[in-house]
């Protein structure tokens, strides 16, 4: 997966500084990563992990999901969140931790969101292109 992530950016220049992941599920079928874990989202582990071995300013920083579980682990790790809504989220349980500064469709409009200028606190704005 990192390898074909890399060869997509690679003709937009788009450099990956790194590439994280959790192996872990509860419910697992190898004994080893069969277990619950800080990394595995909605915990922020790997987002705080990364932060410290990038040197990242996580309140500086934008975390950008297709789930609510991605929107509260930005949340948890400090971020604000854009959530693209491409019809990967099927529970829709919303929580103070599931509410996204952006709500977005695709990374396009992520990105215009994110350049654009600040969002208000406490509500959540749409960015339709």
């Amino acid at each position: 997966m990192e390898n074909r992530i890399r060869e997509l950016l690679g003709p937009i220049n788009v450099p990956l500084a790194g590439f994280y992941y959790c192996p872990h599920h509860p419910e697992g079928k190898i004994a080893q990563y069969s277990k619950t874990c800080d990394c595995r989202k909605p915990r922020p582990g790997l987002i705080l992990r990364a932060a410290r071995e990038r040197d990242i300013n996580l309140a500086q920083s934008w975390f950008i999901g297709d789930i609510l579980d991605d929107i509260e682990a930005g949340h948890r790790a400090g971020c604000r969140t854009v959530l693209i809504d491409n019809g990967n989220e099927t529970e829709w349980v919303r929580s103070p931790g599931h509410q996204p500064d952006w709500v977005v469709f695709d990374l396009v409009q992520a990105a215009c969101a994110i350049t654009s200028a600040k969002p208000l606190e406490d509500s959540v704005h749409h960015c339709h292109g």
